[in-house]
């Protein structure tokens, strides 16, 4: 009995001592008894401290909408992850292929509160919930811009491409930056700022010589998000795809009193003109590449200072100072043999209607043989007016 009462006390020893042992090991967090390790989760961008150190674990209060955010679980993947804008909407998103990180595809909303939802899952089962909010940075003005060629559009050989804002860009240099564009062909070419027209600033690309026919041009001005100086951003991302057409350019000697039209190297008319009159300054037709911007089959035309008011057929716009190449039965004696217009470029209504068929946005007419010159004060396309060297110097970059 002495005996199997000392065993049955070593017993008891031996198990005590394998409970201290699995106690200690689980409050260590090592043993079979460990409680299961969470996941750790992980915002981008994340909320800096006062210091200015990202603490990596809460999302950002002012993140830029137009750059990517996420959310990573370390040591775990991510289960039923979402963010949602104030009306319930997901942004779209994608996992990675661990479906460790989950970052969006698609740009954010300025001046917004969305919500985290989903959770993380470690391989023992643990799960740590993805949640809280993100805000996004709100402008002091969000500056809307314009695109002046349309997607799918065939233009002229001297079309320039314009972006037009709303605003004035103070920080021209991030503007610039953000753009590009894109040729089937090489084609060398510089941005240029313009003065600001009607409040806002414009920007635009010239190639250095007319576009080569047939090139096809993509333009790509992802905006949204960038700074342009005095808290003001980009409204959104703008685009577009555009081919040039046939080199239609018009050869317009004064001297001649006809207007030449030449196609792909080639000459197709040779029309009787009328220019202005040279014995007015205020009516000489300004020598330089003008470029066709638009045309009329009936266009108003009004002079106080020299008290005209009429109607004139097949108009074509060729600079915003009130020169077009236009139909006037008026000037018919003088067409072929004398310069007596206000500035314009006079033929006969059928001459006038065969050339107003042929014109398109961006051809360019070169005017030469008048002492008076183009300038930047004749119109909206004045880019042609300055050589390469000059036109270069009018980028940010």
């Amino acid at each position: 009995m002495r005996r199997l009462l000392i065993v049955a006390v070593a017993l008891v020893a031996a198990l005590g001592v394998a409970s201290a042992v699995a106690l200690t090991a689980a409050a260590q967090g090592t043993g079979p008894l460990a409680a299961p390790a969470a996941p750790q989760v992980s915002y981008q961008p994340a909320e800096r401290s006062a210091g200015g150190a990202s603490t990596g674990t809460a999302p950002a209060s002012s993140a830029n909408p137009a750059e990517p955010v996420s959310v990573r679980a370390a040591g775990g993947t991510l289960d039923g992850v979402a963010l949602t804008g104030p009306d319930g909407e997901t942004v779209d998103g994608a996992l990675s292929p661990d479906r460790s990180t989950w970052t969006s595809t698609a740009p954010l909303d300025y001046a917004t509160t969305y919500t985290w939802h989903g959770r993380a899952l470690g391989a023992d089962g643990a799960t740590t919930p993805v949640a809280g909010t993100l805000g996004t940075l709100k402008p002091a003005h969000e500056v809307r811009g314009t695109l002046n060629i349309g997607d799918g559009r065939t233009v002229g050989v001297a079309a320039p491409i314009e972006i037009r804002f709303d605003r004035h860009v103070d920080d021209r240099a991030a503007v610039e930056r953000a753009l590009k564009v894109t040729t089937s062909t090489p084609v060398e070419g510089s941005w240029g700022w313009l003065p600001d027209d009607n409040g806002g600033s414009r920007v635009h690309w010239r190639p250095k010589e007319y576009w080569p026919a047939g090139t096809h041009v993509r333009v790509d001005a992802p905006l949204l998000g960038v700074g342009y100086g005095g808290g003001n951003y980009g409204a959104e991302n703008l685009s577009t795809s555009f081919d040039i057409g046939r080199a239609q350019v018009v050869k317009a000697d004064t001297r001649s009193f006809r207007m030449v039209v030449e196609r792909d190297g080639r000459q197709v008319a040779s029309y009787p003109a009328s220019y202005g009159l040279a014995a007015d300054p205020d009516r000489n037709t300004r020598s330089g590449t003008h470029v066709v911007t638009e045309k009329f089959t009936d266009k108003r035309m009004v002079s106080p200072q020299y008290g005209y008011d009429l109607v004139e057929k097949w108009a074509v716009r060729m600079s915003n100072n009130g020169e077009f190449i236009h139909a006037n039965p008026a000037s018919a004696s003088a067409q072929g043999a004398s310069n007596v217009t206000h500035g314009c470029v006079n033929l006969s209504p059928a001459d006038a209607k065969a050339y107003y068929d042929s014109a398109r946005y961006g051809d360019p007419v070169e005017v030469t043989g008048t002492p008076v010159r183009l300038s930047p004060k004749d119109g909206d396309i004045s880019d042609w007016t300055l050589s390469w060297d000059r036109w270069q110097q009018l980028s940010a970059l």
